[in-house]
Order: C-alpha cells, then sequence, then structure tokens
C-alpha cells in the first residue's frame, strides 16, 4: 500500500470515521485490529496516552488490512517512535511545529489539533491542508467549524472531541469535513475486558449508520 499525503487523506475520506483507540495492554492488540477490520472500519489512532500505545503500534506494524496512525503525538521524538512503529499518519492535539516538520522529514501525514483561526492560520501558513477540529463539541461544534472554513475554504477538518453517533453524522455532511475521529466504537473498559466482539458490534453499528445516512442523503438529491 502506498501512503503519500494524498493517499491517506483519500483513505480516511473513504472510510470517514477514524477510531481514537487507548489501550492499556499491548496484546490484545491484534484483536483489537481484526474487530475493526470484521466491523468494516480499516483504520485505527493509537494515542501515545498510555505506554501501552507504542508496544500496540509495534504489534500491528505487518498489517496489511489497517491503516494505523498515532495519536496523541507531543514532540519530534514521539513522531520518530511512531514512524519507526509503522504509523501512516500522526494526530496531535494542537498545533506543534516541531511535530509538523519531523512529519515531513520522516515522510509519515500530520493531522495537527487546532481549534481557533490563530492556529488555523499558523497551520495553512506551515502549508497545512487537513487538520484536526480539537475538542470539536466544546470549541464550538459545527457551528464553530463552519466559522473558520469560510476564510480558509482550502482547509478540510477531522472533527475529534465529544463526537458521539447522535452528532457524527452532522459534521460528516460538512462539506469541510474529510472524516471524524470518535471512541464510541471503541470503548476503554471494553477493550480492558477483551470484548472484542462488542467492539466488532460497535463498529458494524456505527458503519451502518454511516452507509444508510449517506444513502438517503443521495436519494434526496
Amino acid at each position: 500500500m502506498t501512503t503519500s499525503t494524498a493517499t491517506v487523506m483519500e483513505i480516511l475520506s473513504e472510510i470517514q470515521i477514524v477510531p481514537v483507540v487507548v489501550l492499556d495492554d499491548p496484546s490484545g492488540a491484534n484483536e483489537l485490529a481484526d474487530a475493526l477490520v470484521e466491523g468494516g472500519i480499516s483504520c485505527a489512532e493509537i494515542t501515545f496516552r498510555t505506554a501501552a500505545g507504542l508496544e500496540a503500534l509495534k504489534a500491528l506494524r505487518g498489517r496489511t488490512d489497517l491503516l494505523l496512525g498515532a495519536g496523541t503525538v507531543l514532540n519530534a521524538a514521539d513522531v520518530d517512535l511512531a514512524a519507526d512503529a509503522g504509523a501512516k499518519f500522526i494526530v496531535s492535539p494542537g498545533f506543534g511545529p516541531d511535530v509538523v516538520t519531523r512529519c515531513r522529514e520522516r515522510g509519515v501525514t500530520a493531522i495537527p489539533g487546532i481549534s481557533t483561526a490563530s492556529e488555523l492560520q499558523t497551520a495553512v501558513a506551515a502549508g497545512l491542508r487537513h487538520v484536526k477540529f480539537f475538542p470539536a463539541e466544546h470549541a464550538g461544534g459545527l457551528s464553530m467549524l463552519t466559522a473558520l472554513s469560510g476564510p480558509f475554504p482550502e482547509v478540510r477538518f477531522m472533527p475529534s472531541g465529544g463526537l458521539r453517533p447522535e452528532n457524527v453524522n452532522t459534521y460528516l455532511d460538512h462539506p469541510a469535513v474529510f472524516a471524524a475521529g470518535g471512541s464510541w466504537m471503541v470503548p476503554r473498559a471494553a477493550i480492558i475486558a477483551g470484548d472484542f466482539q462488542e467492539i466488532a458490534r460497535l463498529c458494524a453499528q456505527t458503519r451502518s449508520q454511516l452507509t444508510e445516512h449517506k444513502g438517503k442523503n443521495q436519494g434526496s438529491i
């Protein structure tokens, strides 16, 4: 799989949902990946919020059925660790010039977080056209995203933070949104309990919801 920035964005735009995964034990990484794929979501943002995140990435490095990303990446050193472990895209909660620069040096896609016009302008000046809008619901929700997209029509957003089944479609319907991040289909409690069938069920339910909504929209055109 070729994973240039353009290809990564195409894949994420097609999948639409990016599961935000917090692992406490890397031993279940492959079972989790199996559950995601079984449920129809072939990507994951493995966060560095716990020490297990890096080990989980390493465990999944050889898989070709899952687009792997690393989340909560806060510095250039973590970019190196994530890239070495097989991450193809890097997600951070805010905009860090060192993170973006190292991503380019390592050939991985950077998706930094922004929540204000100043942060977005800084990201655009750095040559970025895809950013994470975070924390979406607490930073003004869809109305704020719409306001930000006005002066920056070339930018595409991945809202994350507070998204759930009840509001995700309203974000994905926005023309400036290329994907959405969420954790409801990968609940930490289910991962800890090893209930991967429940995760597969939630992923399939999410995929079905998105497909049904997309079909209704196309049918109304």
